[in-house]
């Protein structure tokens, strides 16, 4: 109960940090915003505009004009002055965990679930006071937290969930434990499948039943684990899990609701036989090689890729489990030049897990790719590219509109920075000093210069 109570105020008090917030909550949002004399990165040109006026109007960017923009009649209009700052589109993640970021596996799979739904709620709000004003969430049960940032009792990002992700028995994301087995066929579900972090299913009718309860549950995406990952007990990095058959099953459920397959991959062999049965984006791909490469850039597959490298902030793994991760971590520059040289389509995520200070260096993981890109590049990647993904999800998209720019008619996910990050992407990398304004759908969850 004390953890839960600590829990509690801390969130409480991360509400009162935030006065927007907290006007958000009272309905006391304008009715419109007027973003004056701003430079604008609109999300899919490396480059930024002259000086410019935004007008906002209830969630959507109404205006954008070099001249002076009327106010609208009979509408509370808040004026924000540029200055010739940076107005830029929210960021994107697109391979979060809203569930996994802060706690740790014992906590998030045998913990109590009200101390794991409270704090992901204020990990939700941290990662939107960050700028993140979507995240893509590739596992775990955040239906609930989705929700209550909809409809407003929790500040958070945009969620495309996955829901549980799709695993076999000893594959990538199932925890069970050696006293568990074997599985009775019709049994009762585990504590990881109960609490809808993971699903096991082991023959193309299981996976197309367990995919079809993700889609009911309200799934943007289905997620399944194609080969061996790093955190899980029991899934050596070179396993290949699924059969072909088995993933095509879920592809075919997923595209009967007009949505996609995305799956968890390292190895040539899980993402070939992923492609082969109808699968449009691979997670991680660290271990790939040429032809694989060349497959992708041949099927127009998306790579969802996270700049994996040794870091002392990452949670402490066992030692069969750091072997993997240090196997992986070394694929990380290969793999980013085959995507440069095939000229994959290419989406940026953090895939940050059971640590707050790792979840706390997810703008860093962006700065981060600085060894392989251009600021223009990688801003770009982190909004309108993103968003191009994000729209694979058709009628499945919880969110209907454009996201990852600043267009007219788009939904407003805003930032203001304090300078310009398309010359200094370090800027991104401090959201609590730079990002004077954070918009999302509209409202306004920070204003530094009230």
């Amino acid at each position: 109960m004390r953890n839960i109570r600590e829990i509690v105020l801390k969130f409480l008090l991360a509400v009162a940090c935030f006065p927007a917030t907290l006007a958000l909550a009272q309905n006391q949002q304008p009715g419109a915003v007027l973003f004056e004399n701003v430079r604008i990165f609109n999300g899919t040109r490396g480059q930024i505009s002259g000086p410019s006026n935004v007008l906002v109007v209830g969630n959507v960017i109404s205006k954008i004009s070099g001249a002076a923009i009327a106010e609208p009649a009979n509408m509370t209009v808040l004026r924000i002055p540029g200055n010739g700052r940076t107005l830029m589109p929210g960021l994107i993640d697109n391979h979060w965990h809203t569930m996994l970021a802060r706690p740790t596996p014992a906590q998030a799979i045998e913990g109590d679930l009200g101390y794991t739904n409270l704090l992901a709620g204020v990990e939700a709000q941290a990662t939107l006071m960050r700028g993140f004003t979507t995240v893509r969430d590739l596992g775990g049960p955040s239906f609930g937290l989705k929700r209550a940032i909809d409809e407003g009792l929790v500040p958070g990002p945009r969620i495309y969930p996955s829901g549980a992700m799709i695993t076999i028995t000893g594959g990538h994301g199932d925890f069970r434990s050696a006293s568990e087995l074997p599985r009775r066929l019709g049994g009762p579900l585990s504590r990881m499948e109960t609490i809808g972090g993971s699903m096991v299913a082991d023959s193309p009718d299981e996976v197309r039943v367990r995919a079809r309860e993700q889609l009911m549950l309200g799934a943007s995406q289905i997620k399944l684990t194609a080969g061996g990952g790093v955190a899980s007990p029991h899934s050596p990095l070179d396993v290949a899990t699924f059969t072909e058959d088995e993933l095509r099953a879920a592809v075919q459920a997923a595209e009967n609701w007009g949505t996609y397959v995305t799956v968890h991959a390292y190895t040539p062999v899980a993402i070939q036989r992923a492609i082969a049965a109808g699968v449009k984006v691979i997670e991680h791909g660290h271990l790939m090689d040429e032809a694989t490469a060349e497959l992708m850039a041949k099927k127009g597959i998306w790579l969802s890729f996270q700049p994996f490298t040794d870091d002392e902030t990452a949670a402490p793994l066992p030692a069969a489990n750091r072997v993997r991760q240090l196997q992986v971590f070394s694929g990380t520059e290969r793999t980013i030049e085959l995507a440069k040289k095939y000229k994959l389509k290419m989406a940026f995520g953090t895939d940050l897990l059971f640590s707050p200070a790792a979840a706390a260096r997810q703008n860093a993981e962006l700065v981060k790719m600085l060894k392989w890109y251009s600021a223009p590049e990688l801003l770009v990647m982190a909004t309108g590219t993103n968003a191009d993904l994000l729209k694979l999800s058709g009628p499945r998209d919880p969110y209907p509109g454009n996201l990852g720019v600043v267009e007219e008619g788009a939904l407003a996910d805003l930032l203001l920075v304090d300078g310009d990050p398309l010359a200094n992407l370090n800027l991104v990398a401090d959201p609590q000093r730079n990002f004077l304004v954070i918009m999302k759908d509209g409202k306004i969850y920070k204003n530094s210069l009230r």
